[in-house]
């Protein structure tokens, strides 16, 4: 690891065999295990946790008090509110341990989520590009692309663009982000972006 490309605060703790991008920042308290890689230009605020063997792309912020365990992958862009939860174990039971990335199920944040303060995100799941997941919300199942998702468990309330702001969608589907002018088009449930 070349140090001088990142900065580790002098009280986190970042264990061998870890890969860690230009630019990223880990803070106090913080810790990343063994085999994790890490991209460039991320910021890990304090006292998260990093296990072993997690992705975690380029440009992800993840905010205080947040363990990002073993099964789970980041995309790029994405954004972990204060506090909220990640799962890998779909059963857990502590007479009857399950260790070991057998026992684990996946979970994939694509590019550019939001997973707001308290959230907490059932593991087996895949949240959809730029998709938000709202303050306290529980998430037990696949959010699609651009979906806004708040609730316990989780439905889909709306949908926003890339740049975050709500698309409002006319009588042919198609809805214009006021933020970067990229248009949108809402078609059985999906949105997807227009060239």
């Amino acid at each position: 690891m070349n140090e001088s490309k990142f900065y580790i605060d002098k009280f986190a703790v970042v264990d061998n065999n870890v890969e860690i991008g230009e630019g990223t920042k880990i803070w106090h308290f913080s810790h990343v295990q063994s085999g994790s890689k890490i991209g460039k230009k991320c910021i890990l605020g304090q006292n998260v946790n990093i296990g072993n063997n997690v992705i975690i792309g380029d440009f992800v912020k993840i905010q205080n008090n947040v363990s990002v365990y073993e099964g789970v992958e980041l995309e790029d862009y994405v954004f972990c509110g204060p506090s909220m939860v990640f799962t890998n174990i779909i059963n857990p039971r502590s007479k009857y341990p399950q260790v070991g990335s057998e026992f684990y199920l996946k979970t994939l944040v694509k590019e550019g989520a939001s997973l707001g303060a308290n959230s907490t995100i059932v593991c087996g799941v895949t949240i959809g590009r730029f998709a938000f997941v709202g303050a306290g919300t529980v998430v037990t199942k696949d959010i699609p692309d651009f979906a806004l998702v708040v609730g316990n468990p989780g439905k889909i309330k709306g949908w926003y663009s890339e740049a975050g702001k709500k698309l409002s969608f006319n009588k042919e589907g198609i809805a214009e982000c006021t933020k970067s002018g990229k248009k949108y088009k809402l078609e059985n449930d999906i949105v997807k972006e227009l060239n």
